[in-house]
This record gives structure tokens, sequence and C-alpha cells, in this order.
């Protein structure tokens, strides 16, 4: 790799992972290769996935999606986390059906006076409507991308989190409901979507203006085969500032090829109601670019199944989030 890549130190003792051995500050050399000090394993955000997928599909109401909650809630646990909010709540869908939702919420280091947010959504769509075949077109899928991908990445950055403590706040939030929407007219259908993070917007709990914050990462369909990320359009109006702090880190880790700094579509997905809670937010998902506007092949189809899961793409992901955990925390330097 070329100079000027991030090189991440610690100046504070660290647990060594998996033992209780202790190492002193250490001094990194200055050399032109990346270097990973907190290791976001794509191997094991992977096997997160797989679990998911493993249990069915995670549409709310269906005994996957009660799985999924207890795996969700169990692992933060499992990983050190301050605190695990299951947030339950009921939400009509355009069906007319009454769903019965949870948002999940994990917090990391909660007492910083500084935090960030970083979410995704654990539901699956209901129905293949972009799938070839008539009965593909009404019966759940997987959800390997859309839906899992994003809680891989997300309950592997809460390992990493456990073994090297945060200087800032991070909350983990799991959206419920995001993929019950209608798919026709999207524009003007757009509150069928985003169930979860819709009632989220007026119950986060943060209270006043400092408490919240200071901007939200969300993650949906990170973890298809040879994935690029483009700049997604309305990211780009609200939060622009912190797409370019995604999108430079992303280059000074290495992948740069992954997150392409271009324009990509307008996508319906959570980090809209997110902005409109007052915390600046992006989506960092699988859109081509603006010409062409669409997504992954696999979206809303039987195709979206672990075979079409990239451990490369998860890790990419993961390690750019991870990476810009510790540098807003000081806890990371570029050389």
């Amino acid at each position: 790799m070329n100079a000027g890549k991030l090189i991440l130190g610690f100046s504070v003792a660290v647990a060594a992972c998996g033992s209780g051995s202790k190492t002193e500050k250490e001094t990194l050399p200055s050399v032109d290769d990346y270097q990973e000090v907190a290791i976001f394993n794509g191997d094991s955000a992977y096997m997160h996935v797989a679990a998911q997928v493993e249990m069915g599909p995670r549409v709310p109401g269906s005994v996957g999606h009660a799985r999924c909650l207890d795996y969700i809630t169990g692992t933060f646990r499992r990983y050190g986390a301050d605190t695990v909010v299951e947030q339950a709540f009921t939400a009509e869908a355009h069906t007319g059906e009454v769903l019965g939702l949870t948002n999940v919420v994990a917090r990391y280091n909660a007492a910083a006076p500084r935090r960030i947010l970083i979410g995704a959504h654990w539901d699956t769509r209901p129905w293949g409507d972009m799938d070839e075949t008539r009965e593909g077109r009404s019966t759940p899928i997987p959800g390997a991308n859309d839906g899992g991908s994003g809680v891989g990445v997300i309950l592997e950055i809460a390992r990493v989190l456990q073994n090297m403590p945060p200087a800032i706040g991070v909350d983990l939030v799991l959206f419920d409901g995001e993929d019950y929407g209608r798919s026709s007219s999207w524009s003007n259908d757009e509150e069928t979507w985003c169930l979860g993070s819709q009632y989220w917007k007026s119950n986060n709990g943060y209270g006043g203006k400092d408490a919240r914050p200071d901007y939200a990462v969300v993650l949906d369909m990170v973890g298809g085969k040879g994935a690029r990320f483009h700049r997604e359009v309305s990211s780009d109006i609200h939060a622009s500032e912190v797409v370019d702090r995604v999108w430079d880190m992303a280059r000074s880790s290495g992948y740069g090829d992954t997150f392409v700094n271009s324009a990509g579509g307008h996508i319906i997905d959570d980090h809209l109601s997110i902005n409109r809670a007052g915390i600046p937010a992006i989506v960092v998902i699988e859109s081509l670019n603006q010409k062409t506007n669409s997504f992954n092949p696999t979206w809303h189809t039987h195709q979206d199944d672990l075979s079409a899961i990239d451990r490369k793409s998860l890790k990419a992901v993961g390690q750019t989030m991870v990476n810009l955990i510790y540098e807003e925390g000081g806890q990371a330097a570029k050389q």
C-alpha cells in the first residue's frame, strides 16, 4: 500500500485480545504499510451473518425474528455493552397488519460527553418482490445482505469495543421494521418504510441537544460481493461533512476503491429518521452510480443468501468504522 495510511496507536495500556496480559505503550514504526491495531475480523462478522441466515427470514412476528432478537441482545451483553435496551413497540404496516417490533440499543462508554451512533436494520423483507419467480415474489427472503450484513458488522464492532474500550461513547442501534414498506411509488410511500427508526426518532431518550450523538452512520447492504459504496444523495445534502469524514477514513484505511467518492442514488433508509431527530446522519449502502441508481442484483430476491456475502466487503466497512471510532477518540494518528 502507499504511504500515508492510517496507523492506529494507543497511548494507554490495553488488554491483549484473548488474554489477561497487558501491553505497555506501543510505539509503532514509521512504515509505508497500513498497520491495524484495532482489528475488525471479517470472518467473525461473516459468522454472525451466517447465524442469522440459519434462523430463517427475520420478518416481524416470525420464529426467526424472535430467535434473532435473542441472539442480538445476548451477543451485545456477552460483548460487554454498558447497557442493552430493547425498545418494544407496535406499528401499523401499510398492509394493515399491526406489527410487534423491537429496536435494540447497545451503549459503550455510556458516560462519555461525546458519542457517535452506528446503526443498521435487523429485520428482513417479507416478500421477494424483485425475484424472478411468482412464488419468490410472495415469500420472505433470506436477507443475508439486506438485513444480515449490517447486523454482522455491528456485532463484530461490539467485540472490538469490548477488547479496546473507546475514549468516546458509541451507541450501536439496530432498527426493526425497516423493510416492511410498499414497493411501488417509493417517493409517495416513504412513511411505509423504516418503521423502527420512525418510532425511535421521537423515543430515543437523548433529551437535550448536548446529549445527542455528534453524528450517525447507518450500514445497509454492506456485505455484497465486490461491493462499492457511493455517496448517497440525501446523506450529502444533510450531512456532507460526515460523508467526507467516512470516505476519507476509508481511503486512509486502504479502502478507497470500495468507498467510491462520487454520487450514488437517493435511498429511503433509517438515516432519514435520524436526521429528523436532529442528528446528522448518513447511510453506507451498496448503490451503484447515480446514472443507473441500482442495487446489488440479489436485492429483494431469494438469491440474497449466504452465497451473496463477501468477507472482504464486511472487512472494508467494519474496519473503516472501527478506525473512525478510535480516531474520534484521539486513539489513532495519521502518519
